[in-house]
């Protein structure tokens, strides 16, 4: 289709997208969008479907519903926390915080300190808050997983550097979170373990040999305890036992079909009424369809694949290996989890009782991810152009209003490999070469790499300005005298009697 003739032809949407994703910052602002968006939605999800069981339990709808805020608030926290968190004191404090979560899974155990809920020792209540060590367990092995490859990863690095201590260490950790028990976070933590070692460059048939381990230890652990042999027995045979094993699979399914294409509308859900039990935890993505429909339910699952997108793009942009390996695995954790529990509430998987990131009721959860968001929206920050665009003052005023920090440009270390990239991803583009249906201000960002030093050598320049400027000004007096006295003494005359320039070119 031509534009009328005389005026200009109007930009097609794909390149205001293109154009808009260009922009330094555009990774920052998608992922602070993605992660409020969830958060809002699980809070509503979370009022709609737990009310009734909450009054049930205390006459009041709004108990599940204000933990959760509170909870959220937390996070929220969180997240500005890890924003201004330098990316060397992550990598300084990893491994103490990784120790750290460590001791706190070995104290849950221990009765009397460890509080058991659901046939699961894995919590902490103090104060009636609950406090899960496991999942700051998978955010400190990822930190620290992550500096430990970036320094070890490259073509000269050996298998034994890359697998230990990491594998040990989170063999430990899966044995400690196996014996509360808690299948579901083991899963998700060997999520984390295996693709730190895939985007490390681990050679493919010694992945392939982790994750055939990992499989089998898991079909294991599913067919040892009694109700997660149960779990998987009616996974495999949904008709044995559909008041039993199979009752809660059976519902979600019930629910999701009568919600059709738009849904029975919000709050209107039926299964909540102790049809479907945990429908505000790990089933909430049920109560999703039944009220929002299918559009509803497609919508969380655009939400989710915009976040891999954008979480990849952020990694295939870091130039720092330890931001582009954790990025990376943060991203796939989060998408695996997800991926899980819709999986499981749709009948494609067995159910394992993983929450849907930032939708599910739960404190800890809530609050873990949201800081796992602010680690991500903080590595987006750092890709090479934002790093230029901030330090040109392109911040923004809700930056300038919430004072977060402007990031440093990326120095290797001793031990940093950093000439190689993820694996499957191509290395990052130069500067020097602006990708087209870029912006004015990216286009500077990338014709100025040095632009991101200019904050710490303001304060240099100026001082050698101030101590050089009168030795320039005098030496420039100088030359000025010497050039009058010149001008003032006689030319001498060449052979034809002229003088000058003009004589001697003839």
């Amino acid at each position: 289709m031509t534009s009328p003739k005389g005026s200009a032809p109007s930009p097609t949407a794909r390149g205001r997208i293109g154009q808009w994703m260009a922009r330094p910052l555009a990774s920052f602002h998608l992922i602070v969008t993605i992660a409020v968006l969830l958060m809002v939605l699980g809070l509503v999800m979370v009022l709609s479907s737990s009310s009734v069981e909450a009054v049930a339990a205390e006459d009041s709808p709004y108990r599940m519903f204000t933990s959760q805020i509170v909870f959220a608030l937390v996070g929220f926290v969180a997240f500005y926390v890890a924003l201004q968190i330098p990316v060397r004191m992550m990598r300084r404090f990893a491994f103490p915080a990784f120790a750290m979560s460590v001791v706190l899974l070995v104290l849950v155990l221990i009765p009397g300190i460890g509080t058991e809920s659901q046939g699961t020792r894995g919590w902490f209540v103090v104060g009636g808050i609950s406090l899960q060590p496991s999942e700051i367990a998978k955010i400190t092995i990822a930190l620290w997983g992550a500096h430990l490859l970036a320094a070890r990863r490259g073509e000269n690095s050996t298998l034994k550097e890359m697998i230990v201590p990491l594998v040990p260490a989170a063999l430990l950790v899966t044995i400690l979170i196996v014996l509360q028990p808690d299948l579901g976070t083991t899963v998700s933590l060997v999520i984390v373990v295996l693709a730190l070692l895939w985007f490390a460059g681990l050679p493919l048939k010694i992945f392939v040999g982790i994750v055939g381990t990992a499989i089998a230890s898991a079909a294991v652990l599913a067919l040892t305890a009694g109700y997660r042999s149960a779990r998987v027995r009616a996974f495999f045979n949904p008709g044995d036992d559909p008041q039993g094993a199979g009752y809660q699979a059976r519902q979600a399914r019930f629910s999701l079909a009568d919600g059709g294409i738009w849904g029975r509308g919000l709050g209107q859900s039926r299964a909540k009424w102790s049809y479907l039990p945990n429908a505000h935890n790990d089933f909430i993505f049920a109560i999703i369809g039944e009220e929002l429909g299918f559009i509803g339910g497609l919508a969380v699952i655009g939400l989710f694949a915009l976040f891999a997108y954008v979480g990849l793009r952020i990694a295939m942009r870091s130039v720092d290996p330890f931001l582009r390996l954790f990025t990376a695995t943060a991203t796939v954790w989060i998408i695996g989890q997800a991926f899980i529990n819709i999986g499981y509430v749709v009948g494609l998987l067995p159910v394992t009782g993983l929450q849907l990131p930032l939708v599910s009721a739960g404190g800890t959860s809530t609050a873990t991810t949201l800081l796992m968001f602010g680690l991500i929206a903080n590595a987006a920050r750092h890709e090479p152009e934002a790093i230029a665009a901030l330090h040109a003052g392109q911040d923004g005023r809700l930056a300038r209003i919430m004072k977060i920090r402007k990031p440093e440009a990326y120095r290797p270390g001793r031990g940093d490999v950093h000439g190689g990239s993820l694996r499957g991803a191509k290395p990052p583009r130069r500067r020097g070469n602006p990708r087209p249906g870029g912006t004015a201000v990216a286009t500077r960002a990338r014709r100025a790499p040095a632009a991101a030093t200019t904050g710490r050598r303001s304060a240099d320049s100026a001082r050698a300005r101030d101590t050089g400027g009168a030795r320039a000004r005098g030496a420039e007096r100088q030359r000025t005298k010497n050039s009058r006295a010149t001008s003032q003494q006689p030319r001498k005359r060449n052979g034809n009697g002229r003088t000058g320039e003009r004589g001697n070119r003839r």
